[in-house]
């Protein structure tokens, strides 16, 4: 993978992170936690969408590299449910 083609996947990542974020209304953390967010949200999103049969939407391709970024932003909302309520994120106003 080229340079180039990493910060593409971090820019997608911290996007579905912070789409992940706003939906569910907690904030785990800045930059890093929205691109961590992202990345994680694309694994637990694919791996639901394997255990219920559905199929991906949306995938960019960035160097030979899938990015789901509808499951992304579903696994990142879940995310961020989750560590909202047990960490104690830090709740936004909608």
């Amino acid at each position: 993978m080229t340079l180039v083609g990493f910060l593409v996947l971090l820019i997608i990542a911290a996007v579905a992170g912070a789409l992940g974020q706003a939906i569910a209304g907690y904030s785990v953390g800045g930059c890093l936690g929205s691109i961590l967010i992202g990345f994680l949200g694309a694994w637990l999103g694919v791996w639901l969408a394997g255990q219920l049969g559905l199929p991906t939407f949306f995938t960019l391709v960035v160097d030979g590299q899938p990015f789901p970024v509808v499951w992304a932003v579903i696994g990142a909302t879940l995310l961020s449910l989750v560590f909202g309520l047990l960490l104690g994120g830090r709740r936004r106003a909608i």
